[in-house]
């Protein structure tokens, strides 16, 4: 039925058709990919105020194979989705499958709930996502995306549950947003710049992540991000860059400003020796990490340590700038620490906790 719904807006010759979920109602929903190359308009509404719910066992979706994604669209120059509703992924059931949790009985490749995939001209405003399987929102080799105004949730204890994850995209902006996840609240991967986060309420989750960048030794790219205005509240990480050992590429032009943590343990890190499964070799290329800015980050750490950059010694972080900076020990209100490998850049104004790798300078 919502498939044929469907095809029946696209088919229409009207120049802005709107297809409406509405609200009061619940529709359990299969695996589903809407193809924009099959549709007349290049300018839909998608008015979702009802509630959409996936299968609640995996063994009950409808897939031949694995499912790449739950819900996906692709192909779209001019996509609007937008509403009251709730789209509910049901992932309970798969986190249970989770390699991390139980490698024996991890047969199955767990579905992001909403994917974006080869579009343009999209925004998303006003929804609510729940418990995906995994990733809640994925962007993907796209441009041209604006999110706002959306609730993300799910157990701080449901593995690889992001919020939203870009990968392959340009010129995304998210913003407005509360993200409560097991997982980054926004990850940014590889061939991804010009992208722009700003109001956003993370936590619990692993806080806002470029990379990871650099698995398996392949070049990936990050560049030109720009995150400000955010709250942190329990996350194991505030802002973050992670890149693997023997990787090839760059995270570079990247600002983080106006930040505050509460709470989080590693309100500021960057981790060029990323290995969650502690198995990784010791490699002497990485991805090379530049022109990283951080102004006006404030609040509180769980932990003593309230900055880490962990550099490469064969490619250190270059030009690694920080201003007022105000990170407080919270078990103690007693002074924080930083670690500093192979770091090289400026700090300005107040920078607590001192950072001796960095240069203190008066104006740059």
């Amino acid at each position: 039925m919502f498939k044929h719904a469907w095809d029946a807006a696209c088919d229409t010759s009207a120049p802005s058709p709107t297809f409406l979920v509405p609200q009061g109602k619940t529709y359990l929903l299969q695996p589903l990919t809407f193809n924009g190359k099959h549709c007349n308009s290049n300018n839909i509404t998608l008015q979702i105020d009802g509630r959409i719910i996936a299968p609640t066992k995996p063994s009950a979706w409808d897939c031949e194979t694995n499912c790449n994604h739950w819900i996906g669209f692709e192909n779209f120059d001019g996509l609007h989705i937008q509403g009251s509703g709730t789209i509910n992924g049901q992932g309970d059931k798969w986190w249970k499958l989770s390699c991390k949790d139980n490698e024996k009985s991890c047969q199955h490749r767990k579905p992001t709930g909403f994917m974006i995939g080869h579009s343009k001209n999209v925004d998303i405003k006003g929804l609510t996502f729940e418990d995906s399987p995994q990733m809640h929102i994925a962007f993907e080799s796209s441009t041209l995306i604006h999110a706002t105004e959306l609730t993300i949730r799910a157990p701080g204890h449901s593995p690889n549950t992001d919020g939203i994850h870009i990968q392959r995209s340009t010129n995304v902006s998210i913003d407005n947003s509360t993200i409560q996840t097991g997982d980054d609240c926004i990850s940014i991967g590889n061939e991804s710049k010009y992208i722009n986060i700003s109001n956003i309420k993370c936590g619990p989750g692993h806080g806002i992540s470029i990379g990871s960048l650099g698995i398996m030794g392949k070049t990936e790219d990050v560049e030109f991000v720009h995150v400000r205005n955010v709250t942190f509240h329990g996350t194991t990480n505030g802002v973050r860059i992670k890149t693997w050992q023997g990787g090839h590429g760059h995270a570079r032009n990247i600002k983080f400003e106006d930040i505050t943590s509460h709470s989080s343990t590693r309100p500021i890190i960057i981790d060029q020796y990323y290995c969650p499964h502690k198995q990784c070799k010791n490699q002497t290329s990485a991805v090379e990490i530049s022109n990283i800015a951080y102004e006006n980050i404030n609040g509180t750490s769980h932990k003593k340590i309230a900055v880490q950059l962990s550099c490469s010694e064969s490619i250190p972080c270059k030009n690694i700038t920080m201003k007022d900076i105000n990170l407080i020990y919270e078990k103690h209100k007693d002074k924080t620490s930083s670690y500093c490998l192979n770091a090289r850049g400026l700090r300005n104004g107040r920078v607590h906790p001192s950072i001796s790798c960095l240069q203190q300078e008066d104006n740059f």
